[in-house]
């Protein structure tokens, strides 16, 4: 295991035990660091239980709405006036509703709306929430960072191809990869590194909006040489980039998909 005994972790975007953000947090918590939750109101009282079961510090979990700048300040001064300076932050917020996603809600007979209407307000609101917010964590971080500090996002395989089910997002998760690029160059001379994962599908309490989003698990489970992967298999690749085993590694997409990224069509075995 790797050893982060003293070392003070931020995850944003936990919102229950299915959560990947939630498994980088227990690993970080598990490798020895002292680790501060965000939530959302909706789902509160869940995190709470988790962090207070698994023997986490429950006094620096906060609500915070990634779009409010004022929220993500008080947040983080808690965090760095309690704890001391920051070394590892996860950025693993996303929401697309579904107007952006383009599917019916189940249940409904209308059609599931086309990606040629995806409302502007709906898609700029899902980008804030989603990509912007990963700016805005780390101009807010900024002064509060480590020597050596790292940032991580999750990021998904729909910036890059067409994924069938996660229309607008798409958009979201490519602005994403390219903040978190520029972000790297930005922090050049500081020895603070960005980098992003980009998970295969993991069954979450947002990957269930998806349409046919088991059908995807299914066809990734026969495309992928290595097939699906859990939430486990992400946290265990959040240690490298939150360890000194990274601290030259900036600007990267790092991909743990079971290799689904490299393949071009489905095989038969």
């Amino acid at each position: 295991m790797i050893n982060n005994q003293g070392k003070i972790a931020v995850v944003f975007g936990v919102r229950n035990d299915s959560s990947i953000a939630w498994d980088v947090a227990l690993k970080l918590h598990q490798s020895g660091c002292r680790v501060a939750l965000s939530c959302v109101p909706e789902t509160k009282s869940e995190v709470l239980f988790l962090i207070e079961k698994n023997g986490m510090d429950s006094r620096f979990a906060m609500e915070v709405d990634v779009r409010n700048e004022e929220q993500i300040i008080t947040f983080l001064k808690h965090v760095y006036d309690g704890l001391g300076p920051i070394d590892y932050i996860l950025h693993g917020v996303a929401f697309g509703n579904e107007r952006v996603l383009c599917y019916s809600i189940p249940g409904s007979h209308d059609a599931a709306p086309s990606y040629l209407d995806i409302p502007f307000e709906d898609l700029m609101d899902s980008f804030n929430i989603s990509a912007y917010s990963l700016l805005r964590i780390a101009r807010v971080a900024e002064p509060l960072l480590s020597k050596n500090a790292s940032i991580v996002t999750l990021t998904y395989n729909a910036s890059q191809k067409v994924i069938s089910g996660y229309a607008g997002m798409g958009i979201n998760k490519a602005a994403l990869e390219n903040i978190m690029i520029y972000l790297a160059s930005h922090f050049r001379g500081t020895n603070v590194r960005v980098n992003a994962i980009s998970a295969g599908l993991v069954m979450t309490t947002s990957s269930g909006g998806i349409s046919g989003v088991r059908k995807l698990r299914k066809a990734t489970k026969i495309v992928a040489p290595l097939g699906n992967i859990d939430a486990g298999d992400v946290g265990d690749a959040a240690l490298y980039y939150f360890s000194d085993l990274s601290k030259k590694v900036t600007g990267n997409i790092h991909f743990v998909d079971g290799g689904f990224n490299i393949m071009g069509v489905a095989i038969d075995e």
